[in-house]
């Protein structure tokens, strides 16, 4: 019990601070080179899903947090009755861990972002587009969106191949093409590492249900 609440605080420490670094401290849409072209900290604002994708405008925003809540809370009482029957493997509890974290990191942006911050990404019902914002943000009791309004901050972004894509290839012949483009978090980086260390560990995982 003890080793899970403790990965998931400090995943949870290392992501706010984080994000809550480069929202005050950087501009909406600025880079800064960190390791020559193929890593920068480039400040956006997610209102969807992970990696910076998008999902269904407003009401897809309030129902993609309200299930992430409740998958996290399901995620959470499954770990611990896990851990009360001793009968997980090590690298399963890490990797639950993580992946709760992750959830976690991101539900606090969505949920509370907007009450604390003064500045965000807001959506328009009307163009159903998202209204961008100047300056810097600040911490304000006004905020700049109800619950479940508020943006997930991205920072991490490795286009560690820039090209095109050769003229004879089909469809795509010709076309510029980056690898690796999403941009992404602490909370994502946690959970896409917790999803491959349970697929490592899957098949002990399983030994210890059966044996249970």
């Amino acid at each position: 019990m003890k080793k899970a609440i403790a990965i998931i605080l400090g995943i949870l420490l290392i992501d706010q601070v984080v994000k809550i670094w480069v929202k005050t401290h950087m501009l909406l849409g600025e880079q800064i080179a960190v390791a020559g072209n193929w890593f920068y900290i480039s400040f956006i604002e997610n209102y969807g899903m992970a990696f910076g994708m998008d999902f269904g405008g407003d009401t897809g925003k309030i129902l993609l947090s309200l299930f992430r809540i409740v998958v996290v809370s399901i995620m959470c009482v499954y770990l611990f009755r896990l851990i009360n029957t001793q009968k997980i493997h090590t690298g399963v509890l890490v990797s639950f861990s993580m992946i709760i974290a992750g959830a976690i990191g991101n539900i606090i942006d969505s949920v509370f972002y907007g009450l604390i911050f003064n500045k965000g990404m807001t959506f328009d019902p009307v163009t159903s587009g998202f209204f961008r914002y100047d300056g810097l943000a600040e911490f304000s009791s006004q905020g700049y969106a109800p619950v479940l309004h508020g943006c997930v901050v991205d920072m991490f972004y490795f286009p560690i191949i820039e090209s095109n894509f050769p003229n004879w290839l089909p469809i795509w012949g010709g076309e510029h093409f980056i690898f690796f483009s999403p941009v992404f978090n602490v909370a994502d980086a946690a959970i896409t590492c917790g999803v491959a260390l349970f697929l490592i560990f899957r098949k002990k995982f399983h030994l210890s249900e059966n044996n249970s």
